[in-house]
């Protein structure tokens, strides 16, 4: 979405995530409140305590499957273990079904990347969005 000249954070990186893994919440308070037209990607365990600061939460989602394979297929080494592909099954057992109740919008991450970023943009863009 950045390419797309939209504001946006990946909380993946730069210390937005503290060890505890959740959101740095004064931080991410003040980054909320100086920005309506932002969007912000991650996933973390208080997560939640900001929804009602955004205007959508969408969930990307795939079967497991598809996860399965793609991790294996990336250049980020996380995924290729017996226990980490364990740990990704349990995720999607028992943490995706959290997310999907908070999500005001679940997007199937089997779609083009293209695709996902228009369905995006077209939340971020409609006229209710701000």
């Amino acid at each position: 979405m950045q390419r797309r000249g939209h504001l946006t954070v990946d909380t993946d990186f730069g210390g937005w995530e503290l060890p505890g893994g959740g959101w740095d919440e004064p931080r991410m308070d003040a980054l909320l409140s100086a920005h309506d037209d932002l969007i912000v990607s991650g996933t973390v365990d208080n997560q939640g305590r900001f929804y009602d600061r955004f205007h959508h939460v969408v969930l990307l989602s795939a079967p497991l499957p598809v996860l399965l394979r793609r991790v294996t297929d990336r250049a980020n080494p996380y995924g290729r273990t017996p226990g980490q592909r364990a740990e990704i099954a349990e995720y999607v057992r028992t943490v995706e079904p959290l997310l999907r109740r908070g999500a005001t919008v679940e997007l199937d991450g089997r779609r083009p990347v293209a695709d996902l970023a228009d369905a995006i943009e077209r939340l971020v863009t409609a006229p209710d969005a701000r």
